[in-house]
């Protein structure tokens, strides 16, 4: 199948990336007076316009999202038990009580338990770190953590990125006369640990202005609290920023408000890092000579550092942050690179057994995907579940066979909130938790079909539910586009979750000319002419066999022999792209980077 037009606008669509659904294109329709902004802020109307796409209203918000830095952060010091535990933790660090830090196994648990324990280094605490295995010990906080640090003779327990469910584990470790202090920034339930200091800005009591902090980041409020507290120096605790805001894009937070500052202030600081595992990640990844992005921590850095949690242990990736020496580093970086390659492996194969079973089954009509991979790693249930979700989008839990039982991961879309629908299923789980985008649960292999069944029977989802909406953020001529408007929509990075990439378009493109290049034909470059009569380059990053296939359909075969030979023809595309300046041999020009097409 192709992009066929259906009636009321939608398409289905088989593009480079592999997408078999219902789309429907559709332009923002918020309204503001953008001359004004723009003259009042010096920025170009389109600019001003994106900016309104992203909610972001009145002239202080405007300041901030343009110009935010660290002194648009809020003060630590109105977090719920921010100063209480920074004053526990200076008198554990004064009688030199042993604290033990328990974070998690990805990324956020990481970087906030790196976080903490070079702070408490720099303030002469006797400290070290635990961190839980994903198979052996599961999330968070446990008992036989618990146990250990009670053997070992720790005095002073300290979460980080969890413990805000630990009611009973937190109240089994002080019952063992151990202190205990959580920091997390997951939604809190009813009941919450009786910790000796719990700082997380979701307690409903906590004053905090900004909820939506990842783990990391409570750790860093904490961490400056303690400084000043001890009498460390502002630049010193500055420096666990770019942490921070690495771990902000890793979980994917929304960038937004505080989390945008956190990461554009960490971005700067680790493109100059001088963390020799930072360091050392980034030369393995080839990026030594490139601006790091928040891209690069989402799709680059950031997954060589979950690796570890989800295929070997997570104190493979602290132990690179915490790194001391580059030869230490570069070991455990490539090591970390060899292990995400082999994910990347294990996650492609999983993902194509889980096509081949909905494509040629059962469950191609099905509207919410269960699909059972009992060989898959369970760590890696998540990602296929998510690449499901995108190719089909349609709601998608992927199970796998666990030691005792069957665990599965699922993602979904947004008119289907997953947790609610798995609670009207309790009866099959062992059990389950989540939010409406994302879930996970435990269940017997016997009860893997009927989960399916049901899902499927008491689903409301409709065909517009089903039809993914891809929002036009400004349809922009060609002709309109310019080096310092591309220059200027720098301004509006980072880019991520809560703060998309813009999305340009334009309609009814005369294709000139197209040719497959790089390795395996993964990129077509074109030259396109809108009706105004601008003419400018164009590059697809897709599969070239499948665009040529694509316009092969829609205009026959002698067109698109015309069109790859550079000759007159007839072919015509709408393009959703952003412009970029591309340079070869010393040249700028600009181009469009085509991201989908019909």
């Amino acid at each position: 199948m192709y992009t066929t037009k259906t009636s009321g606008g939608r398409f289905l669509v088989l593009e480079g990336s592999g997408e078999i659904h219902m789309q429907k294109w559709v332009v923002a329709a918020k309204r503001a007076d953008f001359g004004a902004i723009a003259e009042k802020f010096g920025i170009d109307q389109v600019t001003a316009r994106l900016i309104r796409n992203r909610d972001v209203v009145g002239d202080a918000a405007i300041e901030e999202y343009l110009n935010g830095s660290l002194l648009n952060l809020h003060s630590a010091h109105q977090m719920k038990d921010c100063d209480k535990a920074a004053a526990l933790l200076a008198d554990k660090i004064d009688a030199q009580k042993k604290i033990r830090i328990i974070g998690d196994y990805d990324i956020d648990g990481v970087c906030a338990t790196c976080i903490l324990y070079r702070a408490l280094q720099l303030c002469g605490a006797n400290v070290d770190y635990d961190l839980p295995d994903r198979i052996l010990d599961g999330y968070g906080l446990n008992r036989n953590l618990i146990d250990l640090a009670g053997d070992e003779g720790v005095d002073t327990i300290l979460t980080c990125d969890n413990g805000i469910a630990a009611v009973e584990e937190v109240a089994y470790a002080r019952s063992l006369g151990m202190t205990v202090i959580v920091t997390d920034h997951h939604e809190p339930g009813e009941v919450l640990p009786e910790a000796d200091a719990l700082v997380n800005p979701h307690q409903k009591s906590c004053p905090y202005p900004y909820k939506n902090l990842c783990g990391a980041a409570v750790a860093y409020k904490l961490v400056t609290v303690l400084c000043e507290a001890m009498g460390i120096p502002q630049d010193e605790s500055e420096k666990l920023i770019e942490l921070a805001g690495f771990a902000t894009v890793g979980d994917v937070m929304d960038l937004t408000g505080e989390n945008r500052i956190l990461v554009k202030e960490g971005l700067l600081q680790l493109n100059h890092t001088e963390n020799p595992g930072l360091q050392a990640l980034i030369r393995v990844n080839n990026l030594q000579d490139k601006e790091i992005t928040s891209y690069h921590i989402g799709f680059v850095l950031g997954p060589c550092l979950n690796a570890g949690g989800r295929l070997d242990t997570a104190k493979k990736s602290l132990e690179l942050l915490l790194a001391q020496s580059e030869a230490e580093a570069t070991l455990l970086a490539e090591e970390l690179l060899e292990l995400n390659e082999r994910r990347k492996a294990m996650t492609l194969e999983g993902y194509e057994q889980a096509v081949e079973l909905i494509e040629n089954g059962p469950m191609r009509d099905d509207k919410v995907l269960v699909v059972y991979l009992p060989d898959c790693h369970e760590s890696l249930a998540g990602i296929i579940a998510g690449r499901l979700r995108e190719r089909y989008y349609r709601p998608a839990i992927v199970l796998t066979q666990g030691e005792s039982a069957v665990k599965g991961s699922g993602r979904s879309i947004e008119s289907y909130s997953m947790f609610q629908e798995l609670q009207k299923c309790a009866d099959l789980f062992l059990k389950f938790g989540g939010h409406p985008m994302a879930a996970g649960c435990s269940l017997e292999k016997e009860n893997v079909g009927e989960l399916r069944r049901r899902l499927n029977a008491q689903t409301t989802l409709t065909q517009e539910d089903l039809t993914e909406k891809i929002v036009i953020d400004v349809p922009m001529p060609l002709g309109y586009i310019t080096e310092r408007l591309i220059e200027e929509l720098s301004c509006l990075e980072p880019f991520g979750k809560g703060n998309s990439k813009p999305v340009f378009a334009e309609k009814n493109l005369d294709i000139l000319s197209a040719r497959a290049v790089g390795q395996s034909g993964r990129v077509v470059r074109l030259r396109v002419a809108n009706a105004a009569g601008t003419v400018m380059d164009a590059v697809y990053f897709g599969d070239a066999t499948l665009f040529r296939e694509y316009v092969e359909e829609k205009y026959g075969r002698t067109e698109t022999e015309k069109l790859f030979q550079g000759r007159r023809n007839a072919v015509q595309l709408s393009v959703i792209y952003y412009p970029s300046i591309h340079e070869y041999n010393g040249l700028r020009s600009i181009q469009i980077v085509v991201q989908k097409y019909q």
